[in-house]
């Protein structure tokens, strides 16, 4: 059974998804003819890739089975520890070189991270396979505003390497095996396309007039929000009180941030949103991921917080070094223990969008984490080795209850990650058997 749409607040080239209320949904089910419930929440899919691989010596957790303590790297994590899974063991062997002497790993490792398929060699030419992220999307996404959505952090452009093309580098969500979805870093253009709607001229000139006067979008939904509030109960009231607050609060942040862009013939300068600081970058863009699945107006997302091969530095950490730089450790101590900061701040900004997740309210009591499943991780195991054995890879959130959690999985040597790619397809109730060279669920995920 198709869900029911969620409630939108509407004003002129405004539309504004609300969360799952009680007080609506009652009126929703009274005034239906079958009396449709709101039925069991939505499952959401989240995927997320860091560049580069990871100091492998304090990712891992030492036992399998039960998560109790947590290695250094993911201690960020540990107010989550039910929600976590580990995996030891996964590989991507189509992103080996498989007798391609000249491959450097960075665009093989993110072309194949949620594909499972090997790139093809070409400067001018990409091939690979949909994305498990895609297929999600294809499975769930007329029930949503949006099939998909896909968010970065840094700019896409990277030039060709080794005979390869720039733009496996640069993507991880393929619409098909020639068709890359480029992703939006900047928080204000995903911010319109969240809370605007359809791109007609009156809506155009909506956007343009807030950002001239700099007005708030509720600005636009007020009439709209107090006769919804007007219907609903104390306790719903509430809720929508803390929601407007929290978009408004992003809104305000993404107003704030970066410098301005002149328009041609525009005659003011629009803001950018893209901010100057890239730790608020990442914290805005995990806060907007949360508004999207909140609101249902999505259910696959896509997150690359830098380019493979990405040589962006964080300079609030305390050093100024690379961070491909420093993949290429040699086995040296201070490159190592730099890596493993940043390795850390990773996970934190992770912890910072799960510990959001669980601060949403679902129709069934649940919180938004308990029916997402936030996949983490990294094409390249070894930045200095260029390897894609032993990935480090991390789960977040119950899958809507299909999954275990709060594990760690030691998996055969060499697994394909694509088993469990498969895994999370089939709880997630996509009907498939196979994903990329998978050769089986992961054994021991399901409930």
């Amino acid at each position: 059974m198709q869900p029911t749409r969620r409630t939108l607040l509407r004003g002129l080239g405004a539309a504004l998804a609300l969360p799952w209320m009680e007080s609506l949904a009652t009126v929703a089910r009274a005034a239906s003819p079958a009396g449709a419930a709101g039925g069991k929440p939505p499952v959401r899919m989240c995927f997320w890739y860091v560049p580069n691989g990871v100091h492998l010596p304090t990712w891992f957790p030492s036992r399998e089975g039960a998560l109790v303590d947590l290695p250094a790297t993911l201690e960020p994590l540990a107010f989550a520890r039910e929600y976590l899974n580990c995996y030891h063991g996964l590989t991507h062997n189509t992103a080996l070189t498989n007798g391609d002497t000249e491959g450097c790993g960075h665009g093989q490792g993110a072309a194949s991270f949620l594909t499972g398929a090997q790139a093809y060699k070409s400067q001018d030419a990409v091939r690979v396979d949909v994305s498990v992220d895609q297929v999600y999307a294809r499975h769930v996404g007329r029930q949503t505003r949006f099939p998909s959505l896909e968010l970065g952090c840094e700019s896409a452009r990277s030039g060709n390497a080794f005979g390869y093309s720039g733009a496996y580098k640069t993507h991880i969500s393929w619409r098909t095996p020639t068709s890359p979805a480029p992703y939006e870093m900047n928080p204000k253009a995903v911010f319109d396309r969240l809370f605007t709607e359809g791109t007609n001229s009156l809506t155009q000139s909506t956007v343009a007039d807030r950002d001239f006067y700099r007005k708030s979008m509720l600005d636009y939904v007020l009439d709209d929000a107090d006769r919804v509030r007007r219907r609903v109960s104390s306790t719903d009231r509430r809720k929508l009180d803390q929601y407007l607050t929290g978009v408004r609060e992003v809104e305000q942040r993404i107003q704030s941030a970066g410098a301005s862009v002149k328009l041609p013939g525009d005659g003011f300068a629009r803001p950018s949103g893209v901010p100057d600081d890239f730790d608020e970058h990442l914290r805005l863009m995990c806060d907007l991921m949360v508004l999207a699945f909140q609101t249902d107006s999505t259910r696959a997302s896509t997150f690359m917080l830098t380019k493979e091969a990405s040589d962006r530095n964080y300079p609030w950490l305390g050093f100024t070094d690379g961070h491909h730089e420093l993949s290429h450790h040699g086995k040296d101590a201070e490159k190592n223990a730099k890596l493993r900061v940043i390795d850390r701040y990773h996970i934190s900004i992770l912890a910072y969008l799960i510990e959001k997740m669980t601060m949403v309210e679902e129709a069934d009591g649940s919180t938004l984490l308990d029916n997402s499943v936030v996949l983490y991780g990294s094409g390249i195991s070894d930045g200095d080795l260029h390897n894609h054995v032993n990935l480090p890879v991390v789960t977040v959130g119950k899958g809507g209850g299909a999954l275990r959690t709060g594990r760690n999985f030691t998996c055969r040597p060499e697994t394909p990650m694509s088993n469990l790619l498969l895994s999370l397809l089939q709880q997630a109730g996509v009907a498939v058997d196979h994903f990329g060279d998978s050769t089986e669920p992961l054994p021991g995920l399901a409930v």
